[in-house]
């Protein structure tokens, strides 16, 4: 177990190595906000897209097809637990700062933060999991997340809910796996190079929102303290519970779904709080000091996982 952890911890170090470049970039000015708006457009318009349809290049396998079946059920119930978890937790009257708790809570950071590391640990199966997650992630996030944070069901769209980057890149990626096809040179080579931009330019990004992140807020607000543990310690435990208890013969889809359920908290809270006039203060303070901890517990969360379902990292 000891020599998963530090794999994991190695990569988790990798990961925070570039967002330490991020930082600088902040602090010297090399890269200012409108920039970084325009970085992060291209990371899910355009690269998360790559990085799906890139995963799913690859021979019919029944072993495959019956993990992302367990990858949609298992995404479901870490979503499930997070929405049971976030209402039974946070009440009252301050609705600006519930919304902000709840979503917290319920949303990890699985696109920028965990699709980096599933390749990282586990190469293109990893992906091709954590692909589903991420798709169950924009499913709930742009309908009780959106209701959450807006406090109304009359802002969701049944189109953004199935067309948004995550949707899209599995339903142009699982033809070419169900039926083994492949994209031609031309095309193929340009999706690998885009895909390839995924980790450096998502831990940049990340990089520069910490260097403007302010923690009084966060940490002045008891309740950040139970968001941040149920985010990063309990759920994720749950989850690995669940999918241990379950016994799914794909080792490498398990620790795809508990790297995914460990990540810190979703970028899109900030982005929905600032939208609907939500705490944005304390949405930064959870997602720049949930980020930060992550350091801490994702390695022996995902190091653990790794040991206990026999996976091995790729080796990236």
């Amino acid at each position: 177990m000891l020599e998963s952890l530090l794999v994991v911890a190695r990569q988790v170090g990798i990961l925070f190595a570039l967002m330490a470049v991020g930082y600088v970039c902040n602090k010297r000015r090399v890269l200012v906000e409108t920039g970084v708006k325009g970085l992060v457009e291209v990371l899910v318009l355009v690269v998360t897209p790559c990085v799906i349809l890139q995963a799913f290049q690859r021979p019919f396998e029944m072993r495959l097809l019956e993990g992302l079946g367990w990858a949609l059920g298992g995404a479901a119930l870490s979503h499930a637990l997070g929405i049971a978890s976030a209402t039974l937790f946070f009440r009252g009257a301050d609705r600006r700062r519930v919304a902000v708790l709840r979503f917290a809570t319920t949303f990890s950071n699985a696109g920028f933060m965990g699709i980096p590391l599933e390749y990282a640990l586990l190469g293109n199966d990893g992906v091709f999991f954590g692909a589903v997650y991420v798709a169950v992630f924009n499913v709930l996030c742009w309908s009780w997340g959106l209701v959450t944070m807006c406090g109304s069901a009359k802002e969701v769209r049944t189109r953004t809910l199935f067309v948004n980057p995550g949707t899209f890149g599995i339903f142009c990626g699982l033809p070419f796996f169900l039926f083994s096809l492949h994209l031609p040179e031309v095309v193929a080579k340009p999706v690998e190079l885009l895909a390839d931009l995924n980790t450096p330019v998502a831990m940049i990004v990340i990089g520069y929102y910490l260097a403007e992140a302010s923690f009084s807020t966060v940490v002045r607000c008891r309740a950040a303290y139970v968001a941040g543990l149920l985010r990063l310690v309990v759920l994720p435990a749950l989850v690995l519970g669940a999918v241990w208890a379950a016994s799914p013969a794909d080792g490498t889809m398990a620790v795809a779904l508990v790297t995914a359920s460990c990540a810190p908290v979703a970028a899109m809270t900030t982005m929905f709080a600032a939208r609907y006039a939500r705490d944005v203060e304390l949405s930064v303070g959870l997602v720049s000091g949930t980020t930060l901890l992550s350091i801490v517990t994702m390695p022996p969360v995902v190091g653990f996982a790794m040991w206990l379902f026999g996976v091995a990292a790729s080796g990236r």
